[in-house]
């Protein structure tokens, strides 16, 4: 499968590593405003290919995402000092409405995997400036939150990430819930599979995960700039469930008919995806406390978006 990344700075180039070394695409391009900065990326994946799967990596103009199933957008602009972020989303807006109609001239039919940020926002606006069914704008959500909050109880638990399944439901940033009420580790609750190995999740617990999951973003860019491996690796991951038609249940962002009494919102909610993008939306179990919060998040997403209009 060939697969876009439009935007090869640090998340699209990360994309593009990933998916060289899963072994998720047959051939990559890259395309930047910066035409020397995507050909200087391509060039330095093109060389960890021999290392992984075989994969053609190129870069270049829109013009070479003929034939792309998928393309990642990765592109924006950065915060201003002193501008607001609904300004900041004006502007990113209009950047990305130049972008889908470059990518759509070479690839009418390519599914639109957005990472950009504000990725719930920015999906929204994709899907309108696009005019693809909703489940083929698939913004990257919270499957980078949801992959923190399943490394965190693993740990706590002693066990292998891979072994929890928890989601974070929501927006991607402040706002997000985590899914403590259908959080399983194996076949057991969370709480149930804590007390069988004496490692109880007690209100500390819960706190200190709750604030590691929603804060990591501000520790990393703290300490290094911005986060760029986590999510590309989890582009990769969504990549690979569309291309082999996994139908897996991943935590993804598209814009949701109906989500706690808010209409036509993008934000995460678990989503089966495969050949067709997302597939099917499920309810995951809340307590009253989580789906006053999930609202709260939707309401807040939902006033957003509306400033753009």
């Amino acid at each position: 499968m060939k697969v876009g990344i439009v935007g090869a700075g640090m998340v699209g180039s990360a994309a593009g590593y990933a998916l060289a070394l899963r072994g998720g695409a047959n051939e990559i391009v890259l395309v930047d405003k910066s035409a020397a900065l995507a050909r200087a990326q391509a060039e330095d994946i093109a060389h960890a290919v021999p290392f992984a799967h075989p994969c053609q990596v190129r870069s270049g103009g829109y013009e070479r995402l003929e034939g792309a199933a998928i393309v990642i957008l990765a592109a924006g602009v950065a915060q201003k000092p002193g501008e607001s972020r609904l300004s900041l989303l004006s502007r990113n807006a209009e950047v990305f409405a130049q972008v889908i109609e470059g990518v759509q001239r070479a690839a009418p039919s390519a599914m639109l995997l957005v990472a950009s940020n504000p990725v719930d926002v920015m999906t929204e606006v994709a899907l309108r400036a696009s005019g693809l069914p909703a489940g083929q704008v698939i913004g990257s959500g919270t499957i980078l939150d949801t992959a923190r909050f399943r490394w965190l109880l693993g740990d706590h638990l002693g066990i292998a990430a891979q072994s929890v399944h928890a989601y974070v439901l929501g927006e991607h940033g402040d706002s997000e819930v985590l899914g403590w009420s259908s959080a399983r580790a194996g076949a057991l609750t969370v709480g149930e599979f804590a007390e069988q190995v004496h490692a109880p999740i007690t209100g500390e617990v819960r706190a200190r995960i709750d604030e590691a999951v929603r804060r990591a973003a501000y520790r990393i860019i703290e300490g290094k700039g911005a986060t760029w491996y986590g999510i590309g690796a989890g582009l990769a991951r969504i990549v690979q469930a569309v291309r082999d038609d996994q139908r897996a249940v991943l935590s993804v962002s598209v814009v949701t008919p109906q989500v706690q009494g808010v209409a036509d919102v993008a934000l995460s909610l678990p989503r089966v995806v495969g050949a067709g993008g997302v597939l099917t939306t499920l309810a995951p179990e809340l307590d009253p406390s989580e789906a006053a919060a999930l609202r709260a998040s939707a309401e807040m997403l939902k006033e957003t978006a509306l400033g753009l209009h």
